[in-house]
């Protein structure tokens, strides 16, 4: 089973796992680093806790053992995407629409890769940007990354 295939099985699963909790599906990756690790990144309203990891990993865990669809060894890891996670999902954009986001791109705009601006939201698959009082809706096919800004 390639690659995306395990991402789409494991969306679905952990989909099902989900649908009758508060929790949410951020995304799933399955990447090969030095072995196959199979990601699931969950979040809810007021944040994700340890529970809430154990609870996703021990049943999906079951589930996955139970149909055995990937057959070379991995590890299971089930975490928060953490604070400055990136924007993927239209209902990200919706959800962040208001917050200040950094959005990196492809190839220059105005001699710029990387832009920082405030997020009201997506229109005609562009996201488009408050900064210096100006709209800019940037096309998604231009934009490699989006993810929450934090200036610390």
């Amino acid at each position: 089973m390639g690659r995306e295939s395990v991402e789409k099985l494991v969306e679905k699963l952990v989909t099902e796992l989900l649908s009758e909790s508060a929790l949410e599906l951020v995304d799933v990756e399955y990447v090969r680093e030095r072995d196959w690790i199979l990601r699931v990144f969950l979040d809810k309203e007021g944040g994700i806790e340890i529970e809430d990891c154990q609870w996703v990993s021990e049943r999906l865990e079951a589930r996955l053992d139970e149909l055995d669809p990937i057959k070379e060894s991995y590890y299971l890891e089930v975490s928060s995407p953490g604070l400055d996670r990136p924007l993927k999902k239209d209902r990200d954009f919706v959800r962040y629409t208001g917050e200040m986001v950094e959005v990196h791109l492809f190839a220059p705009l105005d001699g710029h890769k990387l832009l920082t601006g405030s997020l009201l939201g997506l229109e005609n698959d562009s996201v488009c940007l408050e900064i210096d009082s100006q709209k800019l809706a940037i096309p998604r096919e231009k934009i490699s990354q989006v993810r929450r800004y934090f200036e610390f």
